[in-house]
């Protein structure tokens, strides 16, 4: 731009205006429903570790949730979100990442956390809240975090970890660092004030973040055609001076390759980019809700056939990389690995009462000393009433 309103200054001279549809945004897909590759795909290059871990850890996911949501159903865990549906999205977009790239995620990314390293005993860990839990016990279920494999600590409210990508990405950038910022969030986010400022200042200041929305189709109870009328979410970014590239989120290869030429278009260009999956949450949005009340089971069922982790199945054994026997065996174990360590985390301590007033300041004050003393007189009077502490005061 020449001009000190940094906007296009071609004249006409009869009034004009753009159509609300003037965009046409095509969705990237590579993968058909059984399996084969569409004939004019270009599909990534991965070999044949790599496409087998994406595979484990959508597997071990789909488990984990199916296991842990049961177990909030019996009382064992206060809390429970699911990536039913959305696993392919979460899995493949990590995969296409270097293992030093920061991910900021929302809370249904727990297969990048897998893909990224997470251990079994980590995820119990957090969702019993226990001692060895690396949050140590402050954060509801799911809200996942390590510092080891550069995934932030999940927040709960909604959109928060938008600008703050935008910093960090800033921060690599000035750094000099060959590295980028993923962040994920659902289209529900998008609607939040701080989608906006995050965006509009990664472009200003050419940060290189990728923003990564999972279009799964409900904010909560709230359909996508409640939220806006617009065409999804990708159109958004063009206003913001943001390419941006719209793909199937039900597809591996094709969330795979989006991500990972997202990537090269953030460090390349120093610019951030959006990709925007568009897949369907199969499930609730969490064990506090129920869908029933705002969609049919035809419409579940329908997109249930479009299952990302089947349609991956299927490419990985036309290609001879999965035995379907051999995949049945490991599932089978896996689902006793992952009851046995259920049992264990569940009987592993909550953290000391101590741990409390930790972290806060160098050295807790007087007045937190205080208060933590007065907390523990009240246990120590009604102790029926704190069976996970009373009996670890001292």
């Amino acid at each position: 731009m020449t001009n000190p309103n940094n906007a296009t200054a071609n004249t006409v001279h009869q009034a004009l205006f753009i159509g609300a549809n003037a965009l046409d945004i095509p969705t990237l897909r590579i993968l058909r429903d059984d399996g084969s590759l569409y004939a004019d795909a270009s599909p990534p290059v991965l070999d044949r570790e790599t496409a087998l871990r994406m595979y484990d850890s959508m597997v071990f996911i789909r488990i984990l949730d199916e296991r842990m949501l049961a177990a909030q159903r019996q009382g064992r865990i206060s809390f429970y979100m699911q990536c039913l549906g959305e696993e392919a999205a979460t899995v493949a977009s990590a995969a296409a990442l270097d293992r030093q790239d920061m991910i900021m995620a929302q809370y249904r990314e727990q297969g990048a956390l897998r893909y990224r390293g997470f251990t079994l005993a980590q995820f119990m860990n957090q969702l019993f809240s226990n001692e060895r839990d690396l949050g140590k016990g402050r954060q509801m279920p799911v809200h996942y975090g390590s510092r080891d494999i550069h995934f932030m600590t999940i927040s709960s409210p909604l959109a928060t970890q938008i600008p703050q990508a935008s910093g960090y990405a800033y921060a690599q950038r000035l750094q000099g660092l060959d590295n980028t910022t993923l962040c994920y969030f659902g289209e529900g986010a998008a609607s939040e004030g701080d989608f906006h400022a995050g965006l509009n200042m990664a472009a200003v200041l050419q940060a290189p973040v990728i923003f990564f929305c999972r279009n799964n189709g409900y904010a909560i109870s709230t359909p996508a055609s409640e939220q806006f009328i617009g065409d999804g979410i990708a159109c958004r970014a063009v206003g913001y001076g943001i390419q941006a590239i719209r793909v199937d989120g039900a597809d591996a290869l094709a969330v795979y390759e989006a991500t990972r030429l997202a990537r090269k278009q953030a460090i390349e260009q120093q610019e951030p980019v959006l990709v925007e999956a568009v897949a369907y949450r199969l499930g609730a949005h969490s064990s506090s809700d129920d869908p029933s009340g705002y969609r049919s089971r035809e419409e579940e069922e329908r997109w249930r056939k479009q299952d990302p982790i089947a349609r991956y199945r299927l490419w990985l054994v036309n290609r001879g990389w999965l035995d379907e026997a051999a995949d049945q065996i490991a599932t089978d174990a896996l689902r006793q690995e992952i009851l046995e360590a259920l049992k264990e985390a569940e009987q592993v301590p909550k953290p000391h009462i101590d741990t409390l007033i930790s972290d806060v300041y160098a050295e807790p004050t007087a007045g937190l000393r205080a208060q933590l003393e007065a907390l523990k007189e009240h246990i120590r009077h009604y102790p029926d009433a704190y069976p996970a502490t009373a009996g670890r005061l001292d």
